[in-house]
């Protein structure tokens, strides 16, 4: 009954900024507790990790978005966000929140990016 919402996506240049974020739905007592993360998937591509972050802190990031995407979580809010800076056309996709808990995992149902000019 976990539900993950995303936000934050849509269109830009080239070179622009988007901050995605995830939040839990009526779900918020496990959000600090699970480690988080944001995936990607192209057409006919394979899901692949963007950046992940535990529930202390530590983040990590995939080779292609390190130095450009920036993962934080608000314990606060209950919300977990992404920074996409110089953003280019091949991160055009849709990015997906995911949270593990133990042994149960769920994921956003995605937020689309487009770059383009």
């Amino acid at each position: 009954q976990v539900q993950l919402v995303e936000s934050g996506g849509g269109l830009v240049q080239p070179g622009g900024s988007l901050r995605l974020s995830c939040a839990p739905h009526e779900s918020e007592s496990i959000f600090s507790v699970g480690a988080m993360a944001w995936y990607r998937q192209a057409p006919g591509q394979q899901r692949a990790l963007v950046a992940h972050i535990t529930a202390t802190g530590t983040t990590n990031y995939a080779d292609f978005v390190k130095g450009r995407f920036t993962i934080t979580k608000d314990n606060t809010k209950n919300t977990m966000y992404l920074e996409m800076n110089r953003l280019q056309p091949e991160d055009t996709t849709v990015y997906y929140c995911d949270l593990v808990v133990g042994l149960q995992e769920y994921w956003g149902q995605g937020t689309q990016v487009t770059v383009s000019s």
